[in-house]
């Protein structure tokens, strides 16, 4: 692995937004924030706010078990990181992976096991954007997250396209998305990295008390708060639409 730039909290959150934006919990304002995710302004403490706040509308639950300490590099992964690149055991993922979740034994079954039924389907969806990647670059975001660069990296943002990009080849694998990782010493406390009964109890608790009201997903709040503290074009700034035919989307 080469760290090739420290990266930032506000960055990695914009780009992971950029893939989450074409959910329904962003049909009902999307066309307020298209530009703000589309067009991210990094140097904008407000414009991060927002991205931020509309982030754990839907992810916030991610979000609050990655340790307060991660530093967040871009990388440039390598043939030998695959024997430490692994999914999150969630969704289809389990039913495929056969208790080994490492990105290159779960790319091995799909090449070798004929899966019927829903993983048939789920599987055809992964080949299909793995020839799309064999035809041409794409410039979105994966995000992983670990200890450090010797230990596992376990995938939070991207599974459908590295296990895709990996399924057309090595070079594919290696030169496709920017790549985005997170290193904190203190990961193995995050049930995203670390599946164990008190990292899930802590996981519980948090999404327990922010079950019926989120107050770092409320947007209003952010945005009543840059009223006060701000002249009145920052809030029209933030909330500019985009232009007509920018195209909404994402893939996993």
């Amino acid at each position: 692995m080469k760290k090739l730039r420290n990266s930032s909290e506000p960055e990695v959150i914009a780009e992971f937004l950029k893939s989450e934006f074409y959910h329904e919990e962003f049909h009902a304002d999307r066309d307020s924030f298209e530009r703000l995710v589309f067009e991210a302004d990094l140097t904008s403490e407000d414009e991060n706010a927002v991205r931020r706040a509309l982030l754990f509308r839907r992810r916030g639950h991610l979000w609050r078990e990655v340790p307060p300490d991660t530093q967040w590099w871009e990388v440039e992964l390598e043939p030998g990181d695959l024997r430490f690149v692994r999914v999150f055991p969630r969704a289809q993922w389990r039913k495929i992976a056969n208790g080994s979740y490492f990105l290159r034994d779960i790319v091995h079954r799909i090449r070798t096991v004929r899966f019927s039924g829903v993983k048939r389907d789920f599987i055809a969806r992964v080949r299909a954007l793995s020839y799309r990647l064999r035809a041409e670059r794409d410039h979105s975001a994966v995000l992983l997250i670990g200890v450090d660069e010797r230990n596992p990296l376990t995938i939070i943002e991207g599974n459908h396209r590295l296990t895709a990009a990996l399924l057309a080849g090595p070079d594919t694998f290696s030169h496709q998305f920017r790549v985005l990782c997170g290193f904190s010493p203190h990961m193995s406390r995050s049930c995203w990295y670390e599946t164990n009964l008190a990292n899930l109890w802590r996981y519980g608790q948090n999404r327990l008390r922010n079950l019926f009201y989120d107050r770092d997903a409320d947007v209003n709040r952010v945005l009543c708060r840059m009223s006060q503290t701000s002249e009145a074009p920052a809030r029209d700034r933030v909330m500019r639409p985009a232009p007509a035919g920018k195209i909404v989307g994402g893939s996993k």
